[in-house]
């Protein structure tokens, strides 16, 4: 430590804060007025941001090592009543602010109001032991946020997603009924192109059609629930730019609605499989009974990669576009319509990181193949969606008090 604290003084005058401290020479080399000074900066106590800085005070005049100097400053607070956050620290030439090196400084809490200053707390501190501090306080919050937000607002979404669902096939002849066509006709077509006129198949020794449907059908469950609202996200919020300017609304519960309609989605789909699945084998198998252990991470994920690219639509207005080629790429890199023994070795050491990957090859494991999904792959996958599901949800609330501004 270079300098140490001494006799620390504070006095509220109107609108200003007076100080006096004594600080004592602990370096090798001598202060003098040229090369140090003492200074004061307010922040913003909520966000840490910066707002102002004031005049420098240099020492009265040289300070050898191990002896002390006196200092009084006076410190005008902004005509914005409020609370303010003050680091008063030591600056060396040519090294700056010593705050910002690490070294200690007088951080002061005060309340302004109509010209009235009120000290609420002070101390020693550094930056290391504020940035620990904030990440103790703030952890609770990263982890618990996320949750309390869709809970408060589960009304609101089930609301908003049976809206969206509804309203997204209003006045045509199928009217909700689309919800489960639409799936089906994309499944149709992926398997005619795919079974039918490239003779794909899954398995070296069942060369039927119904077996490559099956195994085609089980790997797009998950496919369905997760591109529909990953492609949707970038637009979200943009959608509902009047909820973004003029009304009090959670955000946040934006993707929320397009994920629970994407289940909803893969619900009536995996319904109209177990219907197949029970005409073509005769039996639905007891290992479905693992599906909630994979639509965990699926929502989780899907969630969290939502509320990422909704927030960064905002800004990126042609991310919209980019997720459209980058989902084809994802679909076709991931084996729904071919089988993995396709793929070189290489590649599949790498695919196999795709959570897509994962959450395929666990879905034919529990409808298929009557056995419980890979342990390993499924832990793996588990801490990757919670870790993008609170990441995500960070991230968007950081970005949203900029929403208002872009759009």
């Amino acid at each position: 430590m270079d300098a140490e604290y001494r006799d620390i003084e504070l006095r509220t005058l109107p609108d200003t804060l007076a100080v006096r401290l004594v600080l004592e020479n602990r370096s090798r080399a001598t202060w003098t007025p040229a090369n140090f000074s003492l200074g004061w900066q307010f922040f913003d106590p909520e966000t840490n941001f910066f707002i102002l800085e004031g005049a420098w005070t240099p020492t009265r005049h040289d300070v050898a090592p191990g002896q002390a100097a006196e200092f009084e400053i006076s410190i005008p607070f902004p005509p914005e009543s409020g609370g303010y956050q003050i680091y008063v620290s030591p600056i060396e030439q040519p090294a700056g602010w010593a705050y910002q090196r690490g070294e200690h400084f007088l951080r002061i809490i005060a309340q302004a109001s109509d010209g009235d200053v009120r000290i609420l707390e002070q101390e020693l501190a550094t930056s290391k032991k504020l940035r620990m501090r904030r990440l103790r306080s703030a952890l609770p919050k990263f982890f618990a946020a996320p949750v309390r937000a869709i809970v408060r607002n589960h009304r609101l979404i089930r609301s908003m997603a049976r809206r969206d669902i509804l309203a997204r096939y209003r006045g045509s002849l199928g009217d909700v009924f689309w919800t489960v066509l639409n799936p089906l006709l994309l499944m149709a077509t992926y398997f005619f192109v795919f079974g039918v006129v490239l003779h794909s198949r899954f398995s070296p020794t069942d060369h039927s059609s119904t077996g490559f449907a099956l195994y085609f059908l089980a790997g797009m469950l998950p496919w369905l629930a997760f591109s529909e609202p990953a492609g949707r996200a970038p637009q979200v919020v943009l959608e509902h730019r009047n909820f973004v300017k003029k009304l009090i609304f959670p955000l946040e519960t934006l993707p929320v609605n397009q994920v629970v309609a994407g289940l909803v989605t893969e619900l009536f789909a995996a319904a109209v499989f177990l219907a197949a699945l029970l005409v073509i084998r005769g039996a639905i198998p007891m290992s479905v009974i693992w599906l909630p252990a994979l639509l965990g991470p699926q929502l989780l994920f899907t969630l969290g990669l939502c509320w990422f690219l909704a927030a960064l639509g905002v800004f990126v207005r042609d991310l919209g576009q980019i997720m459209g080629f980058l989902l084809t790429l994802w679909f076709f890199i991931t084996p729904i319509c071919y089988s993995e023994a396709n793929l070189p070795a290489n590649a599949l050491v790498i695919l196999r990181k795709n959570p897509m990957y994962v959450l395929v090859h666990g879905y034919r494991a529990i409808l298929l193949e009557h056995r419980a999904p890979e342990l390993l792959p499924l832990v793996k996958l588990w801490i990757v969606a919670l870790a993008v599901f609170f990441l995500g949800h960070a991230w968007f609330y950081k970005l949203r008090k900029s929403f208002a501004d872009v759009i």
